[in-house]
């Protein structure tokens, strides 16, 4: 049986270019079991699978193409967003590290941020490098840990700076942007944080405080496809 993806893309620039794809799927009998088939066969750094919704509570499971994930932040802000913008707003995405608040931009629909710990991010190899040049230059062939968060300031005064991530442990060579990996970021500088990913994607961060961070950015719908 075929099973439906509804594709968008998260953390967007101000003109919905760029951003990290996410594959989203109502799950289903036909989708039962087969969860880490089908987010290997589509090949994005991640796959949601919206178990419930009820009473603006979403159960929702996250997929890389070799494993399942306790939380993520481009799924979680980008599934948030697509729930709301198919009628079904929530307050809370129900991940298997605990439970995610949900902040909607009664302003510009498009943006949408999530509450999260930082403690549920995994561990990364972090490497503050001298300029963004240095950041362009890197190749991701050249890393062989787990997870590498490699940046450099763009302006330090304001919390500005550009990023790239690699994570051949989760089967993902780069990452276009990384919601968790801005959410540890934050929580370990204790500070507020605007970040370039990849080619071009945007994310903003707010420390909360006690290890609670608050990551944002604006999500597009892409297409539909089927597996």
């Amino acid at each position: 049986m075929s099973v439906n993806v509804e594709v968008v893309r998260v953390f967007c620039d101000d003109e919905g270019g760029f951003g990290n794809e996410l594959g989203i799927v109502e799950s289903s009998a036909d989708t039962e079991g087969r969860e880490q088939a089908i987010a290997r066969e589509l090949g994005f750094s991640e796959t949601v699978f919206v178990d419930e919704v009820s009473d603006g509570v979403a159960t929702v499971r996250i997929f890389t193409p070799a494993m399942e994930l306790p939380f993520a932040g481009h799924p979680s802000v980008g599934t948030a967003w697509w729930l709301g913008s198919t009628g079904r707003p929530v307050r809370i995405l129900r991940e298997k590290a605990g439970e995610v608040t949900v902040r909607a931009d009664a302003a510009d629909p498009a943006m949408v941020s999530i509450g999260a710990h930082a403690s549920w991010a995994p561990s990364f190899d972090w490497a503050e490098l001298a300029s963004e040049a240095e950041v362009d230059a890197l190749d991701p062939a050249d890393y062989s840990g787990d997870h590498g968060y490699f940046y450099a300031w763009l302006d330090e005064s304001t919390g500005s700076l550009r990023s790239r991530m690699f994570a051949p442990v989760m089967g993902i060579v780069e990452d276009e942007a990384t919601g968790a990996a801005a959410v540890a970021l934050t929580g370990r500088l204790e500070r507020d944080l605007t970040i370039r990913q990849g080619r071009g994607s945007r994310i903003a961060t707010t420390y909360l405080g006690e290890g609670r961070v608050e990551v944002g950015g604006r999500t597009v719908f892409d297409r539909t496809i089927a597996v």
